[in-house]
């Protein structure tokens, strides 16, 4: 789970340090990776953790994976960034683990899906876009840098969607909803921007055009 925060300097202000092409508008590179969630850590049991597709899938029947299964899957890495809204962004992160293109082939949705939701543990909650979810570089990871997940970080799986906030990639994942129609999800039901494009600075909920999202 994320935990967006504001409070930090923005492009352009006074002392803001490590500017790079890379960046998007607002962001600082980052040295190491911070722990950022809300709630408590879960503890991970194997023998009780199970990854599910549900919702409008293509043949109506929810698909389920246990941990074994799941960790069998075909393996992928994915080069790319991470972008905090809290302002911080770390560039060049080798991500590994399943892509979300995968799941989609796996486990197909309807026709009429056009958003998912990803839930993870506690009920923690992430829309996004169909489109979004099936870029090539959205990865449900294991590893980074070619270790394991730790903990505060995710483990055992956590979402990675380069292109948007890094909320939108939840850790702990559980699961995935398929949707004929879109539903705001956790920190986007609390003020948050529907879309989280960082490269236009979609972080809040009062930026939104119409059409960004439901109402709330």
């Amino acid at each position: 789970m994320g935990q967006p925060e504001s409070g930090e300097r923005r492009e352009g202000e006074a002392g803001e340090p490590d500017r790079s092409p890379d960046l998007p508008p607002g962001q600082r590179l980052q040295r190491g990776w911070p722990v950022t969630h809300y709630g408590p850590v879960p503890k991970f049991k194997p023998d009780r953790w199970e990854f599910r597709v549900f919702g409008a899938t293509a043949d109506g029947d929810k698909r389920c994976w246990n941990h074994e299964e799941f960790s069998a899957l075909p393996f992928s890495t994915v080069v790319a960034d991470l972008h905090c809204v809290t302002k911080f962004s770390m560039l060049g992160a080798e991500w590994g683990g399943v892509p979300a293109r995968t799941i989609l082939e796996l486990a197909p949705p309807a026709p009429q899906v056009t958003h998912v939701m990803v839930w993870a543990e506690y009920g923690y909650s992430a829309n996004m876009r169909l489109a979004d979810f099936a870029a090539d570089r959205t990865i449900f990871a294991t590893h980074k840098g070619g270790e394991l997940l730790t903990a505060e970080h995710g483990f055992p799986l956590r979402l990675v969607v380069p292109h948007l906030y890094a909320w939108k990639g939840p850790k702990w994942v559980r699961g995935v909803e398929y949707m004929a129609a879109d539903r705001r999800g956790f920190w986007e039901e609390r003020g948050y921007h529907n879309l989280g494009d960082p490269w236009t600075e979609q972080r809040y909920s009062y930026q939104e055009e119409p059409g960004d999202g439901p109402e709330l």
